[in-house]
């Protein structure tokens, strides 16, 4: 039996960083080609998602409540199209410094701490933000699984207890 008994924080951020795990998972083993192919009429791949949450995770945790995120070398608003010139190494390290930089910010501030979005005319709080990054990465998250399935049949949000080490 598992007892799951941390505080708030500490449980929004764990659910977090379990679909963060999950978006990496839906990769592996994957081809250059499979992750950018376009599953859908308007051209959504397995790599845009994650280019698209590394921007969202700068974005809501680090800009919002103060933090500098690094500058960005594509449209914000576009920030699902992948170019032949971006490699899926510099999407994946871009999502790594993302939930790093991320990370900081939300072990740093307290779930009542606000911010303000530049894109936006509202003030959030760390608690709001960490709920509304779960549902986007959770939703992100799924999309992933439709599309690796159609890809190759993958299906799941965590590996097989068989391959977990």
């Amino acid at each position: 039996m598992t007892t799951c008994s941390a505080g708030e924080k500490q449980t929004l951020h764990a659910s977090l960083n379990r679909h963060r795990d999950a978006v990496l998972w839906k990769l592996e083993g994957l081809d250059d080609e499979q992750l950018r192919r376009p599953m859908t009429p308007t051209g959504t791949n397995l790599l845009g998602l994650v280019k698209h949450l590394a921007s969202v995770e700068y974005g809501w945790f680090v800009e919002t409540f103060g933090g500098t995120a690094e500058p960005l070398w594509f449209d914000p608003y576009d920030d699902m199209r992948i170019t032949p010139q971006e490699t899926t190494e510099q999407i994946l390290a871009f999502y790594g410094r993302a939930r790093a930089a991320a990370d900081t910010m939300i072990d740093g501030l307290s779930l009542q701490a606000q911010g303000r979005p530049a894109w936006q005319d509202i003030t959030v709080s760390l608690r709001w933000t960490l709920v509304h990054m779960v549902e986007e990465t959770a939703r992100h998250a799924g999309h992933m699984d439709i599309l690796r399935e159609l890809i190759d049949g993958a299906t799941g949000d965590h590996p097989p207890l068989t391959s977990r080490a």
